[in-house]
């Protein structure tokens, strides 16, 4: 039986002979997306050439149209239900070495919690890594690993074991841009996971509004404290995040016809959701925007002026006259 070749062919050849020896050699990582040629079929499946792992079963239901023996999949590799080792096509919505917050769908009184990440397996949460006792319907941080005895995916919510303290792997700038996870609520504001690294602290008097367990947002590390921990913002440290938002005000108003409902009395949260910064922020660049003359207060709202530049001393040209702004 000739070898098929690649995709297209009416009767792909799955047999020993059609294999053939120039696959892609690579080694499966358990908990991981991998990229594997297919070996052979069989009646559950296709096998995958996982390398040092052996053949992995990719389960009949997870094959697509169209595949042909040497052709690479991108699957996820895990233990199933049995222990056996299989591959799918699913995304689970975290993966060994990462952080993620998940649902706990069932509690088992004898080895833990499990949660829902997105497989028909569900992943275990053991009582011996939980920080705090776990609910069923509640939401919970957790940090994913392979336990490497047993080869099965696991999660723990006991983060500060697999986060290292500030400077220990990155030298962290003041104004530095970073990507931040919250973590839980403290009465001085919200623990954060940044950059998969350590810990921080978001501070609410830093905030517009409140934050959610789990939600992935962008920061700046306002301080780096003689402790070593991160004091973190969600805004730019000083004038440095007053220039962007000036631009960002004026295309605003450009495109509304020289007019926006907001100014000093509108609130944190319409604020926020509208410019992307803090309630102080926009106030201190309305405030140089009034300076240069590029704005004035319509009380309530503000106007675009007419003038892009502006020296004390010289007339500001008028407004731009009145329009409707829309609804």
């Amino acid at each position: 039986m000739p070898a098929a070749t690649g995709r297209g062919q009416d009767a792909p050849d799955f047999s020993p002979a059609g294999a053939g020896t120039d696959y892609i050699m690579g080694m499966a990582t358990i908990g991981r997306r991998n990229k594997l040629s297919i070996e052979r079929a069989s009646g559950p499946g296709l096998y995958l050439n996982g390398g040092e792992l052996g053949e992995i079963l990719l389960p009949g239901r997870y094959i697509p149209k169209d595949v042909a023996p040497g052709d690479l999949m991108d699957v996820f590799i895990y233990l199933d239900s049995e222990d056996r080792l299989v591959a799918t096509t699913e995304t689970p919505r975290v993966m060994v070495g990462e952080f993620a917050s998940l649902q706990v769908v069932s509690v088992n009184r004898k080895v833990g919690a499990f949660l829902d990440w997105g497989l028909s397996k569900d992943l275990l949460l053991p009582f011996r890594e939980q920080d705090d006792p776990v609910r069923l319907g509640e939401w919970v941080v957790v940090y994913v690993y392979l336990d490497t005895t047993t080869q099965r995916i696991v999660a723990s919510s006991r983060l500060r074991r697999y986060l290292n303290k500030p400077g220990d792997t990155y030298t962290y700038q003041d104004g530095q841009q970073v990507n931040l996870m919250i973590v839980r609520q403290t009465p001085l504001g919200y623990t954060c996971i940044v950059e998969n690294d350590c810990f921080g602290l978001l501070y609410h008097d830093h905030l517009a509004s409140p934050l959610m367990i789990g939600q992935r947002v962008k920061g700046f590390v306002k301080a780096t404290r003689e402790d070593g921990k991160l004091d973190l913002s969600l805004d730019r440290a000083g004038y440095q995040r007053v220039t962007p938002l000036k631009v960002k005000i004026v295309e605003l108003l450009e495109a509304n016809d020289g007019r926006l409902p907001f100014d000093d009395n509108s609130s944190p949260e319409s604020i926020r959701t509208t410019f992307a910064c803090s309630k102080n922020a926009f106030k201190q660049a309305l405030g140089a925007l009034y300076k240069s003359r590029r704005i004035t207060f319509e009380k309530p709202g503000i106007k675009l002026m007419e003038n892009t530049l502006y020296s004390p001393g010289r007339p500001a040209k008028p407004a731009i006259p009145a329009k409707t702004f829309p609804a």
